[in-house]
């Protein structure tokens, strides 16, 4: 079950709206924040996975473009101005990104018909371009718990990619998408990306939003890359922890020495700043049921930072989950934890709660999704095993709403 609210309360009441005081585009000290540091800028990551695959973790749904007019520069419309320099992105797509905020020059939001002057700098957060893929459109079941004229929201089963690449071209989010939306210019195109503001990994469940139009895409892209955007994530972890909640801080990057991993990096000299939030929903003992609240967006962030601190995640087989780290030697554990693993093929983790502000109503939503059934199948076992006495529990927070 999907329970949707359109009044800010609980966690949502924390957002802020994308808009001015006025419903129009942020203020520039807001977007300010947005600017480049460099001419290439570097693709934008902002979910929990990342890649589905874990093969190109720090890729990312939107790009930093800067450009400084040359000094003989005649005066030239601004989307007429970056439709001619930026490859692959069309007017209306750039136009989008005016009408939302997300294109600066010399530091203030600019529209569409400002004329772009010599030496003006212009730099702009735009969705990342397409790429060479051709998008075959699949009529494949989604669950779509909500939909308006400006984007929807999917309830994604683990086990589904959510775009095409790395020898997943088909099956994917993106092509049940192509097929689902195919009356839209956004999903006409065979855009690898179309639509995706967000993903999350292949064998994590839960939540995504998809935007319909370009105004909407923008708009929320700016607000995953403002980081206002709020996920909360359940998780099953091995081990017990000495506090009800916590802070995990810990640059993450690629493992230099597993490319199919990321890694904390605790000096702070490597890697992207990452920030974990979590707090203790039910202790199990040798597992503790935990929520988690991203602050960044980071390829594996709960995963890689839950790792770290001696966490793993049950079944997460990348990350050394997949084996008995706490408990018994005893056979009749082993098979216990056998049949959880069978239960639940994969790593525990779903993405339970999501809060934006609306990019036409400029309301803040929070959506939320209970547990999938092999989720709630495992947590069964443990509280079966607990009231059995098998295991001693030395601390119980009330149990989640939907576990």
């Amino acid at each position: 079950m999907i329970r949707t609210e359109y009044e800010p309360t609980g966690p949502s009441a924390e957002l802020r709206p994308a808009s001015g005081p006025d419903g129009g585009n942020p203020p520039a000290d807001e977007a300010r924040a947005a600017a480049p540091a460099s001419d290439e800028g570097e693709p934008y990551c902002d979910d929990e996975d990342g890649d589905d695959d874990g093969e190109a973790g720090g890729q990312g749904l939107y790009e930093h473009f800067s450009i400084t007019a040359d000094k003989g520069q005649t005066l030239i419309r601004l989307d007429k101005y970056l439709t001619c320099r930026m490859e692959k992105c069309s007017r209306n797509r750039i136009q989008a990104a005016a009408d939302s905020g997300n294109i600066l020059v010399n530091g203030k939001p600019a529209k569409s018909s400002y004329k772009v002057k010599p030496l003006d700098h212009i730099s702009l957060v735009m969705p990342y371009p397409r790429r060479e893929v051709e998008i075959i459109p699949e009529n494949i079941p989604l669950e779509i718990p909500y939909e308006d004229d400006d984007l929807l929201i999917v309830n994604k089963a683990a086990g589904m990619v959510v775009h095409p690449g790395h020898g997943n071209y088909q099956g994917t989010l993106v092509n049940a998408l192509t097929y689902h939306l195919r009356s839209l210019p956004m999903f006409r195109e065979g855009d690898m990306r179309a639509g995706l503001v967000h993903r999350i990994d292949k064998d994590t469940s839960g939540l995504l939003v998809i935007a319909k139009n370009e105004l909407a895409h923008a708009r929320l892209a700016k607000q995953f890359f403002d980081h206002t955007i709020h996920r909360r994530y359940v998780a099953l972890v091995w081990g017990n922890f000495e506090q009800d909640e916590g802070t995990i801080t810990g640059n993450i990057g690629r493992d230099p020495r597993d490319r199919l991993k990321m890694h904390v990096f605790a000096n702070g000299e490597e890697g992207k700043h990452a920030v974990t939030h979590w707090r203790v929903l039910k202790r199990y003992g040798y597992v503790t049921l935990v929520e988690c609240r991203l602050e960044t967006g980071r390829t594996h962030q709960i995963r890689v930072h839950m790792a770290w601190q001696g966490h793993p995640l049950f079944n997460d087989e990348r990350y050394g989950g997949d084996r008995i780290l706490k408990g018994t030697t005893f056979a009749k554990y082993r098979q216990f934890i056998e049949n959880c693993f069978a239960l639940m093929p994969r790593q525990a983790l779903h993405a339970r709660s999501l809060g934006f502000v609306h990019p036409t109503t400029h309301r803040d939503v929070c959506f939320e999704s209970e547990l999938p059934e092999d989720f709630r199948a495992v947590i069964a076992k443990w509280d079966a095993y607990v009231a059995a006495g098998r295991t001693c529990l030395l601390y119980t927070s009330p149990s989640p709403r939907d576990a």
